[in-house]
This record gives structure tokens, C-alpha cells and sequence, in this order.
């Protein structure tokens, strides 16, 4: 059996380091973007789902000090098979700085944030949903003034693209396998 790296005849579609450079400034910039800048920063940085990102709440992220967890143990995830194994995955530490922050201007603005507090919510106070989630990322493609439209799931390409070269070798197929089962697809 292929695994999917080998049986894939072209790479991934990935925003440019330019275009996420340029994503991460303009969203960065603006005081009612910050929420989306900490949303695409979580997709780029561990490479989850739009579903998984809605998913999170305080107490999946956080600990009981305030600290963003290093290691996520997924709650929702994609499941492959009646009995998925756990979903585990990693945060940068940049990512968890933002996260930190984005909690922290949410406790300053007097919001009661428990552990079943959804993380991203919409300018209502209720979770985000994958629809408000695409449409945000639509918008703000339009802001960065990008000429190609992308779906919300090739941000989460980018945590696997640096392994899969346009010419892929035995060791580096044999590196991106891992890091597709890492993300979740079927090896």
C-alpha cells in the first residue's frame, strides 16, 4: 500500500511565506482583527482543521494558571475508524503567546472564562462557527489584496509543506508520511 505522500502527484496548494507574512501583518494590525490573526497563526502553527479550531475551548488550551498548554489533546478531530486514537498536537511557543494574549484581553474586558468557554467566539459571544470562520478568511484574502482565492484548509498545509519538496526522495516521502499522520491523514 502508497502512503498518500508518495501517491499525490503535485504538492499540497500553500499560501506563500509572503502571502502568510502579509496574512499574519494585516490581520495583526487591526485591534478587531487580532481574533482571526490568533486563528490563522493556530492553523499555520499546528496545522488543525477549521472544525478542530472552533472545537477549542479555554480548558483544552489552557491550565489552571493561564498558561497556554504545550501539547493539545484534542477533543474533536477527524475520525478515520470507530476507534481513532488520540489526537495530540503541538503549539509553537509564538502561537502560545498569542493565545495567551488573545484570553487575557477577553479576562480584561470582563468576560467570565471558565474551562468550557469556547476560545474564538463572533462579535455575539457564541463560538465561532466553520462558515464564520471561512468567511473571515475570505474577507481578509480581500484586505491583503491576494490575486488567488484559497480555502480556509491550505493554511493547514503549510505545517507540512517544509517537509515535501517539488522533488521528493526516499528519506524525505518517508518525513512527510509522518508528518501527514501527525495532521491525521490515513498513512
Amino acid at each position: 500500500m502508497t502512503t498518500y505522500a508518495v501517491s499525490i502527484s503535485r504538492p499540497a496548494r500553500t499560501l506563500t511565506e509572503n502571502e502568510q507574512r502579509l496574512l499574519l501583518k494585516v490581520t495583526g494590525q487591526r485591534l478587531d482583527g487580532f481574533r482571526d490573526h490568533v486563528i490563522y497563526s493556530v492553523a499555520l502553527g499546528a496545522g488543525l482543521r477549521e472544525h478542530e479550531i472552533v472545537a477549542l475551548n479555554i480548558g483544552d488550551v489552557f491550565d489552571e494558571a493561564g498558561h497556554a498548554r504545550r501539547r493539545l489533546r484534542l477533543r474533536v478531530f477527524k475520525r478515520a475508524s470507530e476507534n481513532p486514537a488520540p489526537q495530540e498536537v503541538m503549539l509553537p511557543d509564538l502561537v502560545r503567546a498569542k493565545l495567551e494574549k488573545l484570553i487575557s484581553s477577553r479576562r480584561h474586558a470582563g468576560e467570565a472564562l471558565t474551562p468550557d468557554t469556547p476560545i474564538f467566539v463572533s462579535r455575539l459571544g457564541r463560538r465561532l462557527s466553520t462558515r464564520q470562520l471561512r468567511r473571515a478568511f475570505s474577507v481578509w484574502q480581500k484586505r491583503c489584496g491576494f490575486d488567488r482565492h484559497f480555502s480556509f484548509h491550505t493554511l493547514r498545509h503549510y505545517a507540512d509543506a517544509p517537509v515535501m519538496p517539488m522533488r521528493a526522495t526516499r528519506s524525505t516521502i518517508c518525513r512527510a508520511a509522518r508528518a501527514g499522520r501527525m495532521l491525521g491523514h490515513a498513512a
